[in-house]
């Protein structure tokens, strides 16, 4: 392995050599900060053997660190132009390389069965119905640390009563635990994102429910956050009586932004 870190200056010039800019509508921001890259590692808790999919790879800064940390990669990148300057970044990497949209990737042929971790920096404008999406239908994916636009991060990992306590802060706590771990600077970017990003930790849980079932549970909550401020006597009527409500151990006044995972989960028991 050649490098461990990519420097502003080289990724500027691998920029320029390969005739590449930035894709504005891929959202790309190349991390161009060692120091970020081995915190990022760090905190994902990579080490030798590990098995790592890292999505949206970019030019290869943080595959070099997954790399150099002894992870065995499968980095995914949409942009196909990227690709012959990421193979180069990644030469003498124990990295799979693959030019796919995560959204399309067959992921039982590549991934073998067994523990794998997810370490990226996603595409902003896809981030949460991704992970969404990835921890209701990847269980081999047991650990994440994904470098998300600050505003979705902290809905991710809110918690009930709170603003922006919703939707998403409901699903991914069905699945894993979710906090926010660290801030990341917009100026360790080239080019510089407008928005501020954070770094957003979900452990898997060892077991879910057994006796109710996420999609229940999503509907519930996505009909409760439909209207929400609304009691959710209202919000969950004509479907959910007053009655069950109560037999669930909720107060029919109570709206939904107050509401805990394991209300909603008693509520999908006596609603089934």
């Amino acid at each position: 392995m050649t490098r461990r870190h990519l420097s502003r200056s080289q990724i500027r010039e691998l920029l320029e050599r390969y005739e590449l800019g930035p894709s504005r509508a891929l959202g790309q921001n190349f991390l161009c900060d060692g120091g970020t890259v081995d915190k990022i590692v760090r905190l994902a808790a990579v080490g030798p053997g590990d098995r790592v999919v890292e999505i949206g790879a970019g030019l290869g800064s943080l595959t070099l660190g997954l790399c150099h940390a002894g992870a065995r990669v499968v980095a995914l990148e949409i942009d196909r132009h990227l690709l012959p300057a990421l193979a180069e970044t990644t030469e003498g990497c124990q990295v799979e390389i693959h030019g796919v949209d995560v959204r399309t990737f067959d992921w039982d042929r590549h991934l073998e069965s067994g523990s794998w971790k997810v370490v990226a920096n996603l595409p902003y404008n896809i981030a949460t119905p991704l992970v969404l999406d990835l921890l209701a239908t990847r269980p081999e994916l047991e650990r994440f640390l994904v470098m998300v636009q600050r505003e979705a991060g902290e809905r991710l990992a809110a918690t009930p009563g709170g603003r922006i306590y919703g939707i998403p802060s409901v699903l991914a706590a069905y699945w894993a635990d979710v906090r926010l771990v660290a801030s990341v600077k917009a100026d360790l970017f080239l080019p510089r994102p407008k928005v501020e990003s954070v770094l957003v930790e979900l452990i898997r849980h060892d077991r879910q429910p057994n006796d109710v079932s996420f999609a229940r549970v999503a509907e519930l909550v996505r009909s409760g956050f439909g209207q929400r401020r609304k009691m959710i006597r209202r919000s969950l009527a004509p479907s959910i009586s007053v009655e069950q409500l109560e037999q669930a151990g909720l107060v029919p006044t109570a709206r939904a932004e107050e509401l805990s995972l394991e209300s909603w989960v008693a509520l999908a028991r006596v609603a089934p």
